[in-house]
């Protein structure tokens, strides 16, 4: 979310329109096994967790245009008529198969109501649809000595019927749309295509589970959609129904239709096959012309204290407790700028400490505060005028230019940790600026040339604040209000961080932007 919000926050500023849509993934069985656990409805379960986690999002400023629920009405719709669209097309077909079936709890398991031994690596606790530790899509008749989650008897065999989508025959033009993806992370298109080489197999689009959207093929009452099948047809129905309720309801197939638009993902590595194969393959076998995925960026994992982090685990930091700890861009700040682009990351407090501490406050917070709080009390919160640049002032502002197109390049090209730290690069440039120039010095012997080295400074300023704002927006508005520049940070534009404050613009009297951490990691841990 993170990821996706520093792009579309991005992609605003260079004024593209952009519309970043997501939601919560409300069905399948690991909803119905949690319902179950805590004797409530689904809906119930979700209805209240949807609501938490949209307003935590919003907390953590996650700018989306449409954050909604795959039990919206208008994604049920969606995801019903596309399927017929693909079942006329010839892609889906329905055949009797093997499942597991609790004699206990009278139900077939599919998925997270199975577990046992992946037949791959062996991992212990591998689930009915995927073994988190070698990634690979499971069924769960393929796992070893298997367990029902809910009362942990072993399964039966029972027959019943299914609908499927058959991949292989959609496995040429998804090797096309692949190897002609430019924008592709490497990593990300090999992948998939030794996925694809492997053999596609028909993948099940219906599952005996009562949570979930009804599957609308003839003669398949009583069951539901496969939660990947439908929920990645939600980026989709989200976008639909962000404009549903505009005065222009069909701006959506701009997005989807227009062969112009560009559409960008950002997820785990574990969830690469259902953003270039399935939702791909969706999108083909559906003959609606939509726009296949443009970019995937995919990060490793982000380990906690060596433990791969995880809800289901209960490993990691919960975000509403996060927020109590530190503000918000303390957190938006270290995870992009440890975003683990290349390989997996592990946090720890003592990393945290140093990377706000070191590039934060020391950096970032320091040289904005000297400079703005010098003109505050040297010049009377006043930019000074320049009156005569030398060599070195301009190589600075040609420094800084330079820096912010390389940012820009860095997260359009998905390397949001490199475009994290060019944005602390930026602020280390000032400091050394005026570490070497020491103006303070100069203000008894030459006010004018002090006076056009924070002019100087004030131009960096003003560029790390257009900058920062995809990554610490709260920060980056602060300081754009501080520099008392007209409207706000939101409706300017990228181009915006090179444009000079003229000369006797007055400023307002600067506010710390960033405090040390002193706690030490035990109390953290607590």
């Amino acid at each position: 979310v993170l990821s996706a919000d520093v792009t579309a926050r991005y992609y605003r500023l260079k004024g593209a329109d952009t519309v970043m849509v997501s939601g919560s993934d409300t069905h399948g069985t690991p909803i119905e096994v949690e319902a179950i656990k805590q004797g409530i409805t689904p809906k119930a379960l979700t209805d209240c967790n949807h609501a938490k986690v949209a307003e935590l999002f919003r907390l953590w400023g996650a700018s989306f245009d449409n954050y909604t629920s795959t039990e919206s009405s208008v994604h049920k719709e969606f995801v019903q008529k596309t399927l017929l669209e693909i079942e006329k097309n010839g892609y889906i077909f329905s055949q009797d198969t093997q499942m597991l079936y609790c004699e206990n709890d009278q139900r077939f398991l599919p998925d997270r109501f199975v577990e046992g031994k992946c037949p791959y690596c062996g991992c212990e606790k591998a689930r009915g649809d995927q073994c988190d530790l070698c990634g690979k899509l499971l069924e769960p008749t393929l796992l070893v000595e298997p367990y029902c989650t809910i009362c942990k008897t072993k399964p039966t065999v029972k027959t019943t019927r299914h609908w499927y989508i058959d991949l292989s025959k959609l496995a040429a033009p998804l090797t096309q749309y692949l190897k002609e993806n430019q924008q592709l992370p490497a990593s990300v298109k090999n992948f998939s295509l030794n996925w694809i080489k492997e053999g596609l197999k028909p993948r099940a689009v219906t599952r005996d589970v009562e949570w979930g959207i009804p599957a609308p093929f003839e003669g398949a009452q009583g069951k539901t959609i496969y939660v990947w099948v439908e929920a990645v047809l939600g980026y989709i129905s989200a976008t639909i129904e962000r404009f549903q309720h505009t005065d222009s309801p069909d701006r959506w197939r701009e997005f989807w239709l227009d062969k112009n638009t560009k559409t960008l993902y950002f997820v785990g590595k574990d969830n690469i096959p259902f953003h270039t194969i399935i939702l791909p393959a969706l999108l083909l076998a559906s003959g609606q012309g939509f726009n296949l995925p443009w970019n995937v960026s995919a990060t490793e994992f982000l380990q906690f204290k060596g433990q791969k982090a995880s809800k289901s685990q209960r490993v990691g930091i919960w975000i509403d407790e996060a927020l109590e700890m530190f503000p918000v861009d303390y957190w938006r700040f270290f995870l992009i700028a440890t975003r683990p682009e290349s390989k997996d990351t592990n946090f720890t407090w003592a990393a945290f400490i140093d990377k706000i501490n070191a590039d934060l406050n020391d950096t970032f917070g320091n040289f904005i505060h000297r400079t703005l709080s010098f003109i505050n009390n040297k010049f009377e919160g006043k930019i000074p005028p320049a009156t005569k640049l030398e060599d070195t002032d301009e190589a600075i502002l040609s420094a800084v230019k330079e820096k912010v197109a390389q940012a820009a390049k860095e997260i359009e090209d998905g390397w949001l940790q490199s475009a994290a730290n060019t944005l602390i690069s930026i602020s280390r440039i000032g400091n050394q600026y005026l570490n070497d120039k020491e103006p303070w010095n100069l203000m008894k012997t030459d006010k004018e040339k002090a006076g056009t080295i924070f002019y100087i400074a004030t131009q960096v300023v003003k560029a790390i604040s257009v900058v920062s704002e995809p990554f610490i927006p709260q920060t980056a508005e602060q300081l754009w209000q501080t520099l008392n520049l007209q409207s706000t940070l939101g409706s300017c534009r990228w181009s915006d961080a090179v444009v000079p404050i003229e000369s006797g613009h007055k400023i307002v009297k600067p506010q710390p932007f960033f405090h040390k951490i002193e706690t030490d990691e035990d109390k953290l841990d607590e």
